[in-house]
C-alpha cells in the first residue's frame, strides 16, 4: 500500500469513527439500538473474513462459536456475584476458544467444501446440546441475566445506558478490526492469503499448512465469541436460536454483500442486509414475506456486484 493510499485509509477511518461516535447522540432510540447491533453483527462477520476472505476456508460453524460466547458470558454473570463484565468477556472468549480448537483440529484436516460441511455438523452438534441440556442452558427459553456495569468492581464502576454501551461495543469492535488488519498485513497473514491461492504449493515449500489452518480458525473462533459476548452484554440473554447455523450463513451473507477479503466490507455488508430487512419488513409487515425482497436483491448483487459494496465503491473511487 502507497504512502497516498495509506493515507487516505486513516483519514476516511477517522471520519467514519467520528461519524459513529457522534451517532448515539442525534439517533433516536430505535436506530441508536439498531446501531449497535450492527456493530456486533459486523465484529461476527468481520472474524469469518479472516477464514473466507484470507484464508479461503468457508466455514458454516461460526453459530457455535458466536453462541458458546454468549452462553460463557451468562455463565459468569449468573455464577459470580457482584457480576462482572471483564469474567464475563473471559469466559466468553474461554467458550469460544475451546470449541474452535476443537472444532479447527478436525476440519482443518479437510478441504473446501468437506471443511465447510463439517463445520456445519459441529454447529448443529452443540446447538442440540444446548437446546436439549435444559437444566444449565434453559433450553429453548434461554438464560436471562441483569446487565454488569462497566468498570471495575468496588473501586469505579458506570452503569451502562445506550450511549455508553453504544460507545464500548464501537471501541471494541475498533480494536478487534485493527487487530485483524495487523495480523493479515502480518507474515503470518501473508501465508493465509498464500494457502488461499494456493494450499499445495504453500505447503511444498515448507510450510506447515495444517497448523496455520487451525491458528486461523481459533483466532476467526475467539473474535465471533466476542461478538457473543457483545450481543449477550447489550440483550441481557443467551438462546440456542443464535447457536443454529442460520447465523453462519447470515455472516457469509455479510461478507458476499459488503466484499470479501476486506474486513470492512463484512461490516458494511451487515448494516446493509439489517438495514434492507428492517426497511423491508415496515413496508410488507405480515401480509408478503419480507425476506423475498431481500433475497432478490443479494442475488442481483451477487451477479452485478460480485466483489460488494466496497469492491463497486472503489472501483466508482477510482473512476
Amino acid at each position: 500500500m502507497s504512502k497516498r493510499s495509506n493515507k487516505s485509509f486513516w483519514i476516511a477511518f477517522g471520519i467514519v469513527l467520528a461519524a459513529l461516535i457522534i451517532a448515539p447522540l442525534v439517533l433516536p432510540e430505535f436506530w441508536r439500538r439498531f446501531l449497535t447491533e450492527i456493530l456486533i453483527w459486523g465484529l461476527l462477520a468481520m472474524s469469518s473474513d479472516l477464514l473466507i476472505g484470507y484464508t479461503g476456508m468457508v466455514s458454516f460453524g461460526h453459530s457455535a462459536f458466536f453462541g458458546l460466547g454468549m452462553y460463557g458470558a451468562a455463565a459468569a454473570l449468573l455464577t459470580v456475584k457482584p457480576a462482572n463484565l471483564w469474567l464475563a468477556i473471559l469466559y466468553g472468549l474461554c467458550g469460544s476458544a475451546v470449541v474452535a480448537g476443537f472444532v479447527a483440529f478436525f476440519a482443518t484436516r479437510l478441504r473446501d467444501i468437506y471443511f465447510a460441511i463439517t463445520t456445519l455438523i459441529f454447529s448443529q452438534i452443540f446447538y442440540v446440546v444446548i437446546f436439549t441440556w435444559t437444566e444449565v442452558t434453559g433450553g429453548e427459553n434461554g438464560l436471562n441475566f441483569t446487565r454488569p456495569q462497566l468498570g471495575i468492581p468496588g473501586i469505579y464502576t458506570v452503569t451502562f445506558t445506550p450511549e455508553i454501551l453504544h460507545w464500548f461495543v464501537l471501541a471494541v469492535v475498533t480494536a478487534s478490526y485493527l487487530i485483524l488488519r495487523r495480523i493479515t498485513h502480518s507474515p503470518f497473514g501473508m501465508v493465509l492469503q498464500s494457502i488461499r491461492e494456493n494450499e499445495s504449493r504453500t505447503r511444498a515449500i515448507g510450510y506447515p499448512v495444517e497448523r496455520y489452518k487451525i491458528v486461523a480458525v481459533m483466532l476467526s473462533g475467539l473474535f465471533a465469541g466476542l461478538a457473543g459476548v457483545l450481543y449477550a452484554v447489550q440483550n441481557r440473554f443467551a438462546a440456542p436460536d443464535f447457536v443454529y447455523f442460520v447465523v453462519s450463513g447470515e455472516a457469509v451473507i455479510y461478507n458476499v454483500m459488503g466484499g470479501i477479503g476486506t474486513l470492512v466490507g463484512p461490516i458494511l455488508g451487515a448494516g446493509f442486509f439489517l438495514g434492507l430487512r428492517e426497511i423491508s419488513s415496515r413496508i410488507f409487515g405480515d401480509q408478503f414475506p419480507y425476506l423475498i425482497p431481500v433475497g432478490v436483491i443479494f442475488i442481483a448483487m451477487v451477479i452485478f456486484l460480485p466483489q460488494g459494496l466496497l469492491g463497486f465503491a472503489k472501483r466508482w473511487l477510482n473512476r
